[in-house]
């Protein structure tokens, strides 16, 4: 059966767990705009795979839907950690002097503490963006 036009005939979205993680931590820690993207044709189940945001005026019909990193984890997912934070941390810590390479390592730490604890909320629907209006899609997460 081949694809339709109407995206809203997707009924559920999988995407690879460590493109999530990926685009989430890109969003946060370089600025860049990040999406996961589904490209159509569109059918009952999609992949969708992380892309650079960009344009978003497409020259063919029907255009890719673009879903931000952010829909497919809950409210609860942990922060980011910053620099500053990890910073902070470190000084706070009596039992350790603060030096630029301990304060890259507690920082590498966080950051891959937060990479396995966001898998940990995965949302288990997303609402998609489109022509005939929002379109809740359940989620599958790979990996």
């Amino acid at each position: 059966m081949p694809g339709s036009a109407d995206p809203t005939a997707i009924n559920a979205i999988a995407v690879d767990a460590e493109d999530v993680v990926t685009a989430l931590e890109a969003g946060r820690r370089s600025g860049q705009d990040p999406v996961l993207r589904v490209t159509p044709p569109f059918s009952g189940r999609m992949r969708a795979r992380i892309h650079r945001d960009g344009a978003t005026d497409y020259d063919d019909e029907p255009a890719p839907i673009h879903v931000e990193p952010d829909a497919f984890v809950t409210e609860s997912a942990p922060a980011y950690p910053t620099p500053a934070e990890t910073e902070d941390d470190l000084r706070d810590d009596p039992t350790v002097e603060y030096t630029r390479e301990r304060h890259r390592e507690r920082h590498a730490e966080a950051v891959a503490a937060w990479r396995e604890a966001v898998t940990d909320h995965f949302a288990d629907a997303v609402t998609l963006d489109t022509p005939a209006g929002p379109h809740e899609v359940s989620v599958s997460v790979l990996g």
